[in-house]
Protein backbone atom coordinates (compact mmCIF):
# COMPACT_ATOMS: atom_id res chain seq x y z
CA UNK A 1 0.00 0.00 0.00
CA UNK A 2 1.75 3.22 -1.35
CA UNK A 3 0.07 5.63 1.29
CA UNK A 4 0.84 3.19 4.44
CA UNK A 5 4.51 3.09 2.64
CA UNK A 6 4.39 7.07 2.16
CA UNK A 7 3.01 7.18 5.87
CA UNK A 8 5.84 5.16 7.07
CA UNK A 9 8.67 7.09 5.64
CA UNK A 10 7.83 10.22 6.71
CA UNK A 11 7.24 8.88 10.21
CA UNK A 12 10.62 7.67 10.30
CA UNK A 13 12.24 11.04 8.95
CA UNK A 14 10.58 12.32 11.68
CA UNK A 15 12.04 11.12 14.00
CA UNK A 16 15.04 12.02 13.34
CA UNK A 17 15.83 15.06 16.38
CA UNK A 18 18.05 17.19 14.20
CA UNK A 19 19.43 18.04 10.93
CA UNK A 20 21.83 16.01 11.36
CA UNK A 21 20.27 12.94 12.27
CA UNK A 22 18.26 13.49 9.05
CA UNK A 23 20.88 13.98 7.00
CA UNK A 24 22.66 10.42 8.16
CA UNK A 25 19.82 8.17 7.87
CA UNK A 26 18.29 9.60 4.47
CA UNK A 27 21.71 9.13 3.14
CA UNK A 28 22.64 5.69 4.42
CA UNK A 29 18.83 4.88 3.36
CA UNK A 30 20.13 6.44 -0.13
CA UNK A 31 22.95 4.39 -0.19
CA UNK A 32 21.42 1.48 0.83
CA UNK A 33 18.31 1.85 -1.43
CA UNK A 34 20.88 2.25 -4.96
CA UNK A 35 23.03 -0.47 -4.13
CA UNK A 36 20.52 -3.24 -2.89
CA UNK A 37 18.67 -2.01 -6.22
CA UNK A 38 21.42 -2.43 -8.47
CA UNK A 39 22.37 -6.08 -6.97
CA UNK A 40 18.90 -7.40 -6.13
CA UNK A 41 16.11 -5.79 -7.49
CA UNK A 42 12.45 -5.59 -6.59
CA UNK A 43 9.40 -3.41 -7.56
CA UNK A 44 9.20 -2.63 -3.87
CA UNK A 45 12.34 -0.78 -3.64
CA UNK A 46 11.21 1.02 -7.15
CA UNK A 47 7.93 2.14 -5.20
CA UNK A 48 10.11 3.12 -2.32
CA UNK A 49 12.67 5.53 -4.63
CA UNK A 50 9.03 7.04 -6.29
CA UNK A 51 7.85 8.88 -3.16
CA UNK A 52 10.93 9.05 -1.00
CA UNK A 53 12.13 11.84 -2.96
CA UNK A 54 15.76 10.76 -2.82
CA UNK A 55 15.18 10.66 1.35
CA UNK A 56 14.15 7.45 2.76
CA UNK A 57 15.56 6.91 6.02
CA UNK A 58 18.00 3.37 6.78
CA UNK A 59 15.47 1.54 8.31
CA UNK A 60 12.80 2.07 5.99
CA UNK A 61 14.84 1.18 3.24
CA UNK A 62 16.20 -2.05 5.00
CA UNK A 63 12.28 -2.63 5.61
CA UNK A 64 10.68 -2.45 2.13
CA UNK A 65 14.02 -4.55 0.53
CA UNK A 66 13.33 -7.08 3.22
CA UNK A 67 9.65 -7.10 2.49
CA UNK A 68 9.99 -6.97 -1.23
CA UNK A 69 12.08 -10.31 -0.83
CA UNK A 70 10.35 -11.79 1.23
CA UNK A 71 12.66 -12.21 4.49
CA UNK A 72 10.68 -12.64 7.33
CA UNK A 73 10.22 -9.79 10.36
CA UNK A 74 12.17 -12.11 12.67
CA UNK A 75 15.28 -12.54 10.90
CA UNK A 76 15.65 -9.03 8.89
CA UNK A 77 15.08 -7.50 12.37
CA UNK A 78 18.20 -9.37 13.74
CA UNK A 79 19.97 -8.98 10.63
CA UNK A 80 19.60 -4.80 10.90
CA UNK A 81 20.54 -4.79 14.48
CA UNK A 82 23.66 -7.08 14.32
CA UNK A 83 24.92 -4.96 11.12
CA UNK A 84 24.01 -1.68 13.37
CA UNK A 85 26.29 -3.26 16.55
CA UNK A 86 28.84 -4.29 13.91
CA UNK A 87 28.69 -1.16 12.85
CA UNK A 88 29.55 0.74 16.26
CA UNK A 89 32.09 -2.11 16.79
CA UNK A 90 33.90 -1.13 14.24
CA UNK A 91 34.16 2.65 14.82
CA UNK A 92 35.33 1.30 18.30
CA UNK A 93 38.00 -0.87 16.62
CA UNK A 94 39.14 2.04 14.98
CA UNK A 95 39.05 4.69 17.65
CA UNK A 96 40.13 3.16 20.88
CA UNK A 97 42.55 0.20 21.20
CA UNK A 98 40.41 -2.59 20.33
CA UNK A 99 41.83 -5.04 17.71
CA UNK A 100 39.80 -7.12 15.45
CA UNK A 101 39.68 -9.99 17.66
CA UNK A 102 38.41 -8.46 20.76
CA UNK A 103 35.83 -6.20 18.55
CA UNK A 104 34.40 -9.71 16.88
CA UNK A 105 34.51 -10.86 20.85
CA UNK A 106 31.97 -8.20 21.68
CA UNK A 107 30.12 -8.51 18.36
CA UNK A 108 29.62 -12.71 20.02
CA UNK A 109 29.19 -11.13 23.24
CA UNK A 110 26.16 -8.75 22.08
CA UNK A 111 24.12 -12.03 19.63
CA UNK A 112 21.41 -12.67 22.78
CA UNK A 113 21.08 -8.39 23.41
CA UNK A 114 20.23 -8.69 19.61
CA UNK A 115 18.29 -11.31 19.40
CA UNK A 116 16.11 -10.27 22.58
CA UNK A 117 15.88 -7.00 21.33
CA UNK A 118 14.77 -7.76 17.61
CA UNK A 119 12.00 -10.04 19.03
CA UNK A 120 11.40 -7.15 21.40
CA UNK A 121 10.64 -4.89 18.40
CA UNK A 122 8.85 -7.66 16.17
CA UNK A 123 5.99 -7.02 19.15
CA UNK A 124 5.96 -3.54 19.93
CA UNK A 125 3.26 -1.80 18.09
CA UNK A 126 4.49 1.34 15.78
CA UNK A 127 2.37 3.87 17.67
CA UNK A 128 4.98 2.56 20.72
CA UNK A 129 8.60 3.38 18.95
CA UNK A 130 10.20 6.61 19.89
CA UNK A 131 12.64 7.66 22.47
CA UNK A 132 13.90 10.46 24.29
CA UNK A 133 17.36 10.87 24.87
CA UNK A 134 17.96 14.91 25.39
CA UNK A 135 21.54 14.44 25.38
CA UNK A 136 22.55 12.61 23.02
CA UNK A 137 20.60 14.59 20.43
CA UNK A 138 21.92 18.11 21.97
CA UNK A 139 25.64 16.16 21.37
CA UNK A 140 24.31 15.76 17.82
CA UNK A 141 23.40 19.15 17.30
CA UNK A 142 26.37 20.10 18.42
CA UNK A 143 28.13 17.68 16.35
CA UNK A 144 26.63 19.34 13.40
CA UNK A 145 29.13 22.75 13.75
CA UNK A 146 32.10 21.07 14.69
CA UNK A 147 34.66 21.67 12.12
CA UNK A 148 36.90 18.91 12.89
CA UNK A 149 34.82 15.67 12.75
CA UNK A 150 35.60 11.52 12.92
CA UNK A 151 32.91 10.37 10.95
CA UNK A 152 29.87 11.78 8.62
CA UNK A 153 27.06 9.22 7.14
Amino acid sequence: DEGALRAVAELAAAFAPSKERHLETTAQGRAFLEATRAAWPTPALDCLLAIGDGGVALPVAVGVASAGHRIALAPALRAYLQAFAANLVSAGVRLIPLGQTDGQRVLAALEHVVAASAERASGTALDEVGGAAFRADIAGMRHESQHTRLFRS
